[in-house]
């Protein structure tokens, strides 16, 4: 007897070309965003007639030059550590934040541990968008009065209002990861004499290897992909923020922004290419508790 829900076969087809016409806008979008950035003018239709293979738009946008005549340059390099820093600081906070609470919420019973469960989901359901006005409120309130920290600051600013918006979905990921196992296992550790820390950091964490890597990776690309915190708190520019400043610029080659674009799909790509059992695992794992 097979242990998965059968369906009929001649359904199947039927739901896969749903699923293909559904996607198909998103998959048009984006193979001509990159087959623009390998030709010399933009490909806008399946015609290629316009298209002509080169990788110079790829050198530009390493070269950090925004047009193909002039002298307009960016440090590329730098934009993209700064895009890095914002994406890597959001994914280390949310993780971090989300394995402490979400054994929290699993594994110890205190007042309010109700509430604070079904506040994280209606935490969760508020748009960034909304929180926008009070977050840039705490902004203003918190911003030093030193101009040798605003730059810094303003990372940290980013990183922590960014966070904030993934930590309610990843603790409920988290809290379902470590309700799948056993007690067994954490009684264990503690008749051996280990303590509630030793246990959580030697016994737990390496059961739940696959949550932490998932909630990593999904706060990473948020973290990666935001452009509305991002453009509204921090200084310094990041790939999002470049993309959308130089778009409508009249001296824009319009292929070195679809190379650009392309850059800034990689990780997505990447990441979704080589971590999507990884990233199916937490989300059946995290919503069974």
């Amino acid at each position: 007897m097979k242990d998965v829900e059968t369906r009929p076969k001649k359904y199947e087809g039927v739901l896969i070309l749903a699923i293909f016409l559904a996607t198909l806008p998103l998959i048009i979008g984006f193979s001509l965003l990159i087959i623009s950035s390998f030709s010399k003018d933009m490909v806008t239709n399946f015609d290629f007639k316009s298209f002509h293979l080169t990788i110079e738009n790829w050198i530009n946008v390493f070269r950090g030059k925004l047009a193909i005549t002039g002298g307009v340059k960016v440090n590329m390099a730098k934009i993209v550590l700064n895009t890095l820093i914002v994406a890597l600081g959001v994914s280390g906070l949310v993780t971090l934040v989300s394995v402490m609470s979400g054994y929290a919420l699993s594994r110890m019973d205190f007042r309010g541990r109700k509430w604070v469960i079904v506040s994280l989901m209606l935490l969760h359901a508020f748009p960034g968008v909304a929180l926008i006005v009070g977050v840039y409120l705490l902004y203003r309130i918190s911003f030093p009065q030193g101009q040798d920290w605003v730059r810094v600051y303003s990372f940290i600013y980013v990183i922590f209002a960014r966070a904030a918006l993934e930590v309610p979905m990843s603790v409920w990921l988290m809290k379902g990861f470590f309700d799948t196992i056993p007690w067994e296992f954490e009684w264990s550790g503690i008749i051996d004499g280990a303590s509630r820390i030793t246990v959580w950091r030697k016994i737990m964490l390496p059961l739940i290897k696959p949550g932490i890597l998932a909630v990593a990776l999904f706060s990473f690309l948020a973290g990666w992909q935001d452009i509305i915190y991002v453009r509204t708190f921090l200084i310094d520019q990041t790939l999002a923020t470049f993309i959308e400043a130089n778009i409508e610029a009249e001296y824009t080659h319009m292929p070195l922004i679809a190379a650009a674009g392309t850059l800034y799909l990689l990780p997505t790509i990447i990441f979704f290419l080589t971590a999507q059992q990884i990233l199916l695992r937490g989300y059946s794992g995290g919503i069974k508790g």
